[in-house]
């Protein structure tokens, strides 16, 4: 069942057409994300999601029907730039917010107690937002996205001016969400955290669809007929092999047409190579995303 639904959406802004004819659906419980370069469309599509703009043409679909004021309620959105009131307490601020979807003062202040908890925050709940670092500011914006216990999240670059630790804190969050059922959808630069948390997406360039599926398939299908393999052995000469590509301590493989990757294995074996790797490769989402949009140009 989709969540979301995008049936061919159009929009511009005078002579600029920011989304062009893009259509895809987020199912219940995924992970999506939503990818493109700077300019694409990105901001645009998700702001015609959540009713921000209407499309020129196209149609949106949100939990199985149009829009309304109550769906409204069931979404957590947060955008790239933060949309927290500098001048006033965090706490405050975010209990505040927390009113304006629907909860009681008297709930929103006991969520908002858990959660800056949970966040390693309560000892700053009466500064300003504009006292709170960079960080603690981001952290801010995602309690301010969950505390209504949204149905569909909507999130913009994440994990911006996170270190490694609150990094893995809010990545586990997301995930708890998943396997609660929850909706995301997903907007990052930062590929490899789509790599590691996505289930399907969908690449936008200059307003247009240019890659959509499930991302293991799409991976599969940009993987060349090699192999990757980590040695501290001398690599002999193998039949099958048309060239070796040196990567720091991986050396790839490229297979001749009929060679199989068993094929490369059982020779190394068999020649009493020690294998501390041995794997088909596969591009990376980086390595993707950067031939279809150049692909795009041309």
């Amino acid at each position: 069942m989709s969540t979301v639904e995008i049936n061919r959406i159009s929009k511009s802004f005078g002579a600029v057409k920011a989304v062009d004819r893009v259509s895809f659906s987020v199912e219940k419980g995924e992970i999506f994300g939503l990818l493109g370069p700077n300019g694409a469309g990105k901001t645009t599509t998700i702001r015609i999601i959540l009713d921000l703009f209407k499309p020129d043409s196209g149609e949106v679909l949100v939990f199985d029907g149009p829009m309304t004021e109550a769906k409204k309620d069931r979404i957590g959105y947060m955008p790239e730039d933060r949309g927290l009131y500098q001048d006033i307490q965090l706490d405050r601020c975010l209990i505040y917010l927390g009113t304006l979807k629907n909860l009681s003062t008297a709930e929103a202040r006991s969520r908002v107690g858990d959660y800056l908890e949970r966040f390693d925050l309560a000892q700053h709940r009466q500064k300003k937002i504009k006292e709170l670092s960079k960080g603690m500011q981001q952290k801010a914006q995602i309690i301010a996205t969950l505390l209504h216990e949204p149905d569909l999240v909507v999130i913009d670059e994440p994990f911006t001016a996170l270190d490694p630790v609150n990094t893995q804190m809010i990545k586990d969050i997301l995930l708890d969400l998943q396997n609660r059922g929850i909706t995301l959808v997903m907007s990052t630069h930062q590929m490899h955290q789509v790599e590691e948390m996505c289930d399907r997406i969908i690449l936008i360039d200059h307003g247009r669809s240019v890659l959509y599926g499930d991302l293991a398939e799409i991976r599969k299908r940009f993987s060349g007929h090699a192999v990757h393999v980590r040695t501290m052995d001398e690599l002999p000469d193998l039949a099958g092999i048309k060239s070796v590509q040196p990567h720091n301590a991986i050396h790839q493989l490229n297979l001749s047409p009929g060679t199989s990757p068993q094929e490369v294995l059982q020779a190394l074996v068999d020649r009493g190579i020690v294998l501390e790797q041995f794997e088909i490769a596969t591009p990376t989402l980086d390595e993707i995303f950067i031939r279809v949009v150049q692909a795009n140009e041309d």
